[in-house]
């Protein structure tokens, strides 16, 4: 059930007209990357695999074209919907991403690791923000949020090898 005040009105404030914000922000995070992680990745040793910059960006790009795409389907169908469930897990994921590997790896290297200073400054406070409004809103409520919560990000995670692999397929 929605916390949403019946005397304020809907406005351009709330989730539905900002869910845009979320690929908006894993767009200019994975743009980051896609410029500066290869090459940290060659010097990263047992931190990090090196990765071609070709697999990366094609990668990165899949993904991206796929939030573009899941948070289409959910403006689409509303809240409550599988795809408002998937954006949510998504949006949960990026944020986990800003600890793992980014924060995680820039403090244990001594090194910056290309995607924090997205991930702090956009993907931190915006996609808190977004997550809030879907559960203060009712977008998103109860078993489904947490199983979403913790689903998607697993889901991702073991996407990846799948990714690299698409992206070598791609050979941008």
């Amino acid at each position: 059930m929605p916390l949403r005040d019946a005397a304020y009105p809907e406005s351009s404030m709330d989730f539905r007209h900002l869910i845009w914000l979320f690929p908006t922000v894993l767009t200019l995070h994975n743009a980051e990357e896609a410029i500066w992680l290869p090459a940290w990745s060659a010097d990263a040793g047992r931190w990090y695999k090196p990765i071609a910059p070709r697999i990366f960006r094609a990668a990165a790009l899949v993904l991206t074209v796929f939030a573009w795409l899941v948070t289409w389907m959910s403006s689409r169908s509303g809240g409550q919907s599988v795809w408002t469930y998937l954006v949510f897990g998504f949006m949960a994921a990026m944020l986990g991403n800003v600890i793992i590997p980014h924060a995680v790896l820039t403090i244990a290297m001594r090194k910056y690791m290309p995607g924090l200073a997205s991930a702090l400054a956009l993907n931190i406070p915006i996609l808190f923000w977004l997550i809030f409004l879907a559960l203060k809103e009712g977008q998103v409520s109860g078993g489904k949020a947490i199983a979403s919560i913790l689903g998607v990000p697993m889901l991702l995670a073991l996407s990846i090898p799948l990714l690299f692999k698409i992206g070598k397929a791609m050979g941008l």
